[in-house]
């Protein structure tokens, strides 16, 4: 019987070692600046991170097609990372830099700006998760390596800049493109009832009957003499004794539930005249009060209004930033396989498996 057993075991362990044999075999090397293999396993685990964008809409697996593509877009990276590190172009693309992308990524999903600290403890109340664990299960990658594929992609990004500044510099959408944009999409330039308000809180901490007893206090204070609501906005205690900054709130449900405010609270917001100073009220984390600054009815935007009252962008300069961006994003991909494709030489890369070996690597899985 323990013959057998050995038997079993030793077959498993060939198998696994196969396996991962089998993973360890070298696609392509890329060779700008130096020798960097991009392995099997490597395509498999770029495989599962973009599929993971297409789960909603039920999307499971990629066609051997896609595979290969999906490995001449790693080494289009490799290649432009490489030339980039050559060039001295890379090193401006700080831990920093990644972080605070990385971040600014979170925030689009989340709706919210958060430090990693903060995203962290957020994620663990949410999802009983750690920030490891969350984005391994929504991306398929260790955090480690989601942020290192994120640098490269500043660094692409980068280099793309530095080679064609010029010509990026020409792209810009055309007063006819923002006209036509407008047109068709006029229906959602519409301005909600708005109300400017001063918001000022105090955290609760350790110490509830403290923070409410602050609170009120600055709430006389300001009644008193509404020019120090600019003073407190400007403390280097604004974001730890006290929070203090102007807002301006949308009369909509979105924007209710931000607050967290009941329903009640926040019809009585907007109900409110200019100059109103709400009572002390509380809330899971402080005690707040509010002054009316402003109101602005509902309106439909013209090309000439502002985005937003108390800013300087119209609605045209508004569409044609955002135009503009999109070309730009759009040149900057073109430009990208333009650079890729001039470094894909065959000096500076060697496909290990191409053909029908390929494509029996990709098959399966």
């Amino acid at each position: 019987m323990k013959r057998v057993a050995i038997g079993i075991a030793l077959m498993l362990t060939v198998a696994v070692s196969a396996f991962a044999q089998n993973d360890l075999q070298p696609l392509a090397i890329v060779k700008v600046n130096k020798s960097e293999t991009i392995t099997l396993k490597q395509l498999k685990s770029r495989v599962g991170y973009e599929l993971k964008k297409y789960e909603a809409y039920g999307i499971t697996s990629f066609t051997t097609e896609q595979k290969q593509q999906l490995l001449e877009t790693m080494i289009d990276e490799r290649l432009i990372v490489q030339a980039a590190t050559r060039d001295g172009i890379a090193a401006s693309v700080t831990d920093t830099m990644v972080d605070q992308a990385f971040l600014s990524q979170i925030a689009q999903s989340l709706g919210v700006q958060l430090t990693e600290a903060q995203l962290s403890d957020l994620i663990k109340q949410q999802t009983g998760k750690t920030l490891q664990e969350y984005i391994l299960a929504n991306t398929g990658m260790t955090l480690a390596d989601f942020k290192a594929n994120l640098k490269n992609q500043l660094i692409i990004q980068q280099y793309v800049v530095a080679k064609k500044q010029n010509e990026i510099q020409s792209v810009a959408a055309t007063d006819a493109e923002i006209r036509q944009f407008y047109d068709i999409n006029k229906a959602k330039f519409i301005q909600d009832d708005m109300i400017s308000l001063f918001l000022f809180g105090v955290p609760k901490g350790n110490d509830a009957v403290a923070a409410r007893a602050a609170a009120v206090d600055y709430r006389n204070k300001y009644i008193a003499n509404t020019s120090l609501r600019t003073t407190w906005e400007n403390s280097s205690d604004n974001g730890t004794k006290f929070y203090a900054e102007d807002q301006l709130i949308p009369k909509n449900a979105s924007a209710q539930q931000q607050l967290g405010w009941t329903q009640e609270n926040f019809t009585k917001l907007f109900a409110s005249d200019i100059g109103y100073v709400s009572e002390i009220t509380e809330t899971a984390t402080n005690y707040q009060f509010y002054a009316v600054l402003s109101k602005y009815d509902a309106k439909m935007l013209s090309l000439s209004d502002l985005v937003q009252p108390n800013t300087t962008v119209t609605v045209y300069e508004y569409i044609r930033s955002g135009l503009t961006q999109n070309k730009i994003s759009e040149y900057l991909a073109t430009a990208a396989q333009s650079l890729a494709d001039e470094l894909d030489t065959s000096a500076n890369v060697e496909r290990k498996k191409t053909g029908a070996d390929l494509t029996k690597l990709l098959e399966g899985w």
